[in-house]
């Protein structure tokens, strides 16, 4: 789930902000009602600056590129060719 705050709200509960951040909650900071920003934890910050750095050169490299996520076990088996 992700929490949505405001920016006044956001400055006066921070802190709390941040234990929601390293629990692996996203939250979203808005400004007028709009989403301005998100904070997340460190682990997430990292595993998205990473993807955004390298630069597959296909599809299956660029999923691979993202984090494995305990919902969802990857395959260990090398990808196969489709013809089309």
């Amino acid at each position: 789930m992700m929490l949505t705050i405001n920016l006044k709200d956001a400055k006066a509960k921070f802190s709390s902000m941040v234990n929601e951040a390293m629990n692996g909650e996203v939250v979203t900071i808005t400004r007028h009602g709009k989403p301005v920003a998100a904070l997340v934890s460190v682990d997430v910050a990292e595993a998205v600056r990473k993807s955004m750095q390298s630069k597959p050169t296909g599809l299956v490299s660029y999923l691979k590129s993202f984090p494995s996520d305990s919902l969802f076990e990857r395959s260990p088996l090398p990808s196969r060719t489709v013809e089309l």
